[in-house]
């Protein structure tokens, strides 16, 4: 029996206790912004690492980090980045837990409790079947990267510092690839200022801040480049007191994405730059709250291997680019970073229908294991 027949045979003859584990970390709501159920889950979370683990929790106003340390055989660290919050409010889901075949279904399954659980048994393997861990690993969960990582991303970021490679286990590409670009993520709010008047007998007087924020919004949507990428979302839209009241004030909430950085600080300067109807101000707030995933030559050199891992175990693994943002966005311009490192599924923020495929873990778990083993 070769090596990865005898790893892929160690998750398959684990992976009713697997599935178990993910059963139990799903029906423990954890939305974010409740640190009562965030630390619930990750209580149960810490009760599955073993003793040789060294595991602190690091108390914050949206709920605890767990950082869990796993020791190898050099210091050099490799990180491994999850969150335990969901998108789902409590009692969102009619059923916390179902099997439909070769689907489990469950509230955060996918987007990530089932490949914080994967992660953990991908480490288990090297103890278990007595293969050394050539690396300290460190594994970082957060509470709060459904709301973009405000608490956790410093911590994040100085895990990143010093090591080998980041490896994200969030769900990997709708047909199964890695991660290797995430656009970053732009929340901005325009606030428009008006001048209040009487609808009726006196409008000349006003200022209608809503007339400036839809010559704002229409003049925000020749910033697009969709050859770039670049995509800007007036997603939201505010305004005014009463209909028999010239509007003094509105407000825009805009969603930008992009692929470098550079686009970003050109997007946002053109933003700025917009002028206002006469007699209306815009005031700006918030930018980029996660940079993009940009590849580096180190980051594909760590696709590769993965790539060529893949292969062995059966897997045809393609270097995806996605719109949606990850914890590994921050790593990417400070380590080697790949994500995708999760359960293979699909329904990501679909309400009862999120779903992970129950067969597909042994290998995924194979493909993280030595990816470790053999950076």
């Amino acid at each position: 029996m070769s090596e990865l027949d005898r790893l892929s045979g160690y998750f398959t003859d684990n992976l009713s206790t697997i599935i178990d584990q993910i059963r139990q970390i799903t029906t423990l709501e954890s939305p974010s912004g409740d640190p009562h159920g965030i630390n619930n889950a990750l209580s149960f979370l810490c009760s599955l690492f073993r003793s040789e683990v060294d595991v602190k929790s690091i108390p914050t106003e949206v709920g605890s980090i767990c950082r869990a340390i796993f020791p190898g055989q050099s210091i050099q660290r490799i990180l491994i980045l999850a969150h335990i919050d969901t998108v789902y409010p409590i009692g969102a889901w009619q059923t916390l837990w179902r099997i439909e075949g070769d689907k489990a279904m469950a509230p955060g399954i996918y987007d990530m409790k089932g490949g914080v659980i994967q992660a953990i048994w991908a480490l288990h393997a090297f103890r278990d079947l007595q293969v050394e861990l050539p690396y300290t690993i460190e594994l970082l969960v957060t509470p709060d990267e459904e709301v973009g990582s405000g608490v956790s991303r410093h911590i994040i970021e100085k895990a990143a510092h010093g090591a080998k490679a980041v490896l994200v286990v969030e769900p990997p590409s709708g047909d199964g690839g890695l991660k290797i670009a995430r656009k970053g993520v732009g929340d901005i709010t325009v606030t428009i200022e008006g001048k209040a008047a009487h609808q009726g007998s006196e409008p000349e007087k006003g200022r209608n801040a809503v007339v400036s924020a839809a010559h704002f919004v229409l003049e925000l949507m020749k910033i697009q480049d969709l050859e770039r990428g670049t995509i800007l979302g007036p997603n939201i839209i505010s305004g005014g007191t009463a209909t028999n009241v010239v509007a003094d004030r509105a407000e825009v909430q805009i969603d930008l994405r992009v692929w470098s950085l550079e686009e970003a600080d050109r997007a946002l300067k053109d933003l700025h730059s917009i002028r206002p109807l006469p007699g209306t101000t815009y005031h700006f707030s918030g930018g980029v709250n996660r940079p993009p995933l940009e590849p580096t030559v180190e980051s594909e050199r760590l696709f590769s291997l993965a790539r060529d891992i893949g292969a062995k175990l059966g897997l045809v693994l393609t270097p995806a680019r996605v719109g949606g943002g990850s914890d590994g966005n921050f790593t990417g311009k400070i380590a080697p970073t790949l994500d995708g490192f999760g359960v293979m599924g699909g329904g990501a923020h679909q309400r009862d229908l999120e779903y992970i495929i129950v067969s597909e873990i042994p290998k995924r778990a194979a493909l993280l294991h030595e990816v470790i083993r053999t950076l």
